[in-house]
Protein backbone atom coordinates (compact mmCIF):
# COMPACT_ATOMS: atom_id res chain seq x y z
CA UNK A 1 0.00 0.00 0.00
CA UNK A 2 1.27 3.49 -0.78
CA UNK A 3 0.98 6.53 1.44
CA UNK A 4 1.32 10.24 1.00
CA UNK A 5 2.55 12.38 3.89
CA UNK A 6 1.13 15.89 4.03
CA UNK A 7 0.28 18.61 6.51
CA UNK A 8 -2.95 18.16 8.45
CA UNK A 9 -5.67 20.21 6.77
CA UNK A 10 -9.29 19.15 7.08
CA UNK A 11 -8.59 15.41 7.22
CA UNK A 12 -11.19 13.23 8.95
CA UNK A 13 -9.76 12.45 12.40
CA UNK A 14 -12.88 11.05 14.06
CA UNK A 15 -12.28 7.37 13.24
CA UNK A 16 -8.53 7.31 13.90
CA UNK A 17 -7.58 4.55 16.34
CA UNK A 18 -4.06 3.45 17.26
CA UNK A 19 -2.81 1.39 20.18
CA UNK A 20 -2.73 4.48 22.44
CA UNK A 21 -5.87 6.13 23.79
CA UNK A 22 -3.87 9.23 24.74
CA UNK A 23 -2.50 9.68 21.20
CA UNK A 24 -5.92 9.05 19.67
CA UNK A 25 -7.60 11.56 21.98
CA UNK A 26 -4.91 14.17 21.25
CA UNK A 27 -5.35 13.70 17.48
CA UNK A 28 -9.14 13.90 17.63
CA UNK A 29 -9.51 16.69 20.21
CA UNK A 30 -6.35 18.80 20.59
CA UNK A 31 -4.04 18.80 17.57
CA UNK A 32 -5.84 21.47 15.55
CA UNK A 33 -5.71 23.85 18.54
CA UNK A 34 -1.94 23.29 18.85
CA UNK A 35 -1.48 23.88 15.12
CA UNK A 36 -3.63 27.03 15.19
CA UNK A 37 -1.68 28.36 18.19
CA UNK A 38 1.62 27.56 16.39
CA UNK A 39 2.69 25.22 19.18
CA UNK A 40 3.25 22.30 16.79
CA UNK A 41 2.81 21.21 13.21
CA UNK A 42 1.06 17.98 12.35
CA UNK A 43 1.69 15.79 9.33
CA UNK A 44 -0.54 12.90 8.37
CA UNK A 45 0.10 9.79 6.31
CA UNK A 46 -2.89 9.14 4.11
CA UNK A 47 -3.66 6.12 1.94
CA UNK A 48 -4.82 6.27 -1.68
CA UNK A 49 -8.40 6.88 -0.48
CA UNK A 50 -7.39 9.84 1.69
CA UNK A 51 -7.88 7.95 4.97
CA UNK A 52 -5.48 8.89 7.78
CA UNK A 53 -3.13 5.97 8.43
CA UNK A 54 -0.87 7.79 10.88
CA UNK A 55 0.30 11.17 12.13
CA UNK A 56 3.20 12.91 13.79
CA UNK A 57 3.76 16.31 15.35
CA UNK A 58 6.92 18.40 15.51
CA UNK A 59 7.84 21.61 17.28
CA UNK A 60 10.88 23.68 18.15
CA UNK A 61 12.90 22.89 21.25
CA UNK A 62 16.46 23.10 22.50
CA UNK A 63 18.97 20.84 24.18
CA UNK A 64 21.84 21.63 26.53
CA UNK A 65 25.15 20.61 24.95
CA UNK A 66 26.20 18.70 28.08
CA UNK A 67 23.37 16.22 27.51
CA UNK A 68 24.56 15.31 24.01
CA UNK A 69 26.90 12.41 23.25
CA UNK A 70 30.42 13.68 24.03
CA UNK A 71 31.63 13.23 20.44
CA UNK A 72 28.86 15.55 19.25
CA UNK A 73 29.19 18.14 22.02
CA UNK A 74 32.92 18.70 21.53
CA UNK A 75 32.27 19.89 17.95
CA UNK A 76 29.74 22.51 19.01
CA UNK A 77 30.24 26.08 20.24
CA UNK A 78 29.88 26.66 23.97
CA UNK A 79 26.30 27.86 23.83
CA UNK A 80 23.97 27.38 26.78
CA UNK A 81 21.48 25.59 24.52
CA UNK A 82 21.43 24.22 21.00
CA UNK A 83 18.32 24.50 18.78
CA UNK A 84 16.60 21.25 17.91
CA UNK A 85 13.31 19.84 16.66
CA UNK A 86 11.08 17.70 18.87
CA UNK A 87 9.13 14.82 17.39
CA UNK A 88 6.34 15.22 19.91
CA UNK A 89 3.80 12.57 18.98
CA UNK A 90 3.76 9.68 16.53
CA UNK A 91 0.91 7.24 16.01
CA UNK A 92 -0.02 4.68 13.38
CA UNK A 93 -3.60 3.51 12.94
CA UNK A 94 -4.13 -0.01 14.28
CA UNK A 95 -5.02 -1.33 10.82
CA UNK A 96 -1.70 -0.09 9.35
CA UNK A 97 0.71 -1.10 12.13
CA UNK A 98 3.60 -3.44 11.33
CA UNK A 99 4.01 -2.17 7.76
CA UNK A 100 6.90 0.24 8.26
CA UNK A 101 4.72 3.34 8.27
CA UNK A 102 5.99 4.57 11.65
CA UNK A 103 9.59 4.42 10.42
CA UNK A 104 8.61 6.18 7.18
CA UNK A 105 7.00 9.00 9.16
CA UNK A 106 10.09 9.41 11.37
CA UNK A 107 12.29 9.63 8.27
CA UNK A 108 9.86 12.14 6.74
CA UNK A 109 9.93 14.27 9.91
CA UNK A 110 13.75 14.29 9.91
CA UNK A 111 13.92 15.14 6.21
CA UNK A 112 11.40 17.98 6.55
CA UNK A 113 13.27 19.37 9.55
CA UNK A 114 16.61 19.18 7.72
CA UNK A 115 15.14 21.08 4.74
CA UNK A 116 13.49 23.76 6.86
CA UNK A 117 14.72 27.34 6.80
CA UNK A 118 14.37 27.35 10.58
CA UNK A 119 17.24 25.15 11.59
CA UNK A 120 17.84 22.67 14.36
CA UNK A 121 20.88 20.58 15.20
CA UNK A 122 18.96 17.37 15.69
CA UNK A 123 15.60 15.66 16.09
CA UNK A 124 14.71 14.83 19.69
CA UNK A 125 12.19 12.24 20.88
CA UNK A 126 10.97 11.22 24.30
CA UNK A 127 10.20 7.51 23.97
CA UNK A 128 7.19 6.46 26.03
CA UNK A 129 8.72 3.07 26.92
CA UNK A 130 11.68 0.80 26.17
CA UNK A 131 9.99 -0.69 23.10
CA UNK A 132 9.59 2.77 21.62
CA UNK A 133 13.20 3.63 22.56
CA UNK A 134 14.42 0.52 20.72
CA UNK A 135 12.34 1.55 17.67
CA UNK A 136 14.02 4.97 17.59
CA UNK A 137 17.48 3.49 18.17
CA UNK A 138 16.90 1.22 15.17
CA UNK A 139 16.26 4.41 13.15
CA UNK A 140 19.60 5.95 14.14
CA UNK A 141 18.65 7.87 17.28
CA UNK A 142 21.05 7.87 20.24
CA UNK A 143 20.10 8.02 23.90
CA UNK A 144 20.89 11.06 25.96
CA UNK A 145 22.46 9.37 28.94
CA UNK A 146 20.44 6.69 30.71
CA UNK A 147 17.08 8.25 29.82
CA UNK A 148 14.46 7.52 27.19
CA UNK A 149 15.28 10.85 25.56
CA UNK A 150 16.95 10.23 22.20
CA UNK A 151 18.43 12.40 19.46
CA UNK A 152 19.35 12.00 15.82
CA UNK A 153 21.42 14.58 13.98
CA UNK A 154 19.70 16.29 11.07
Amino acid sequence: MSYRIELLAGHDRAAFTSSSDALDRYFREQVTQDVRRRLATCSVAVNEHGDVAGYYTVCATSVVPESLPPAWAKKLPRYSSIPAVLLGRLAVSSQYQGRGLGAAMVVDACERAARSEVTGYGMLVDAKDETAAAFYEHLGFERLGATRHLIRRL
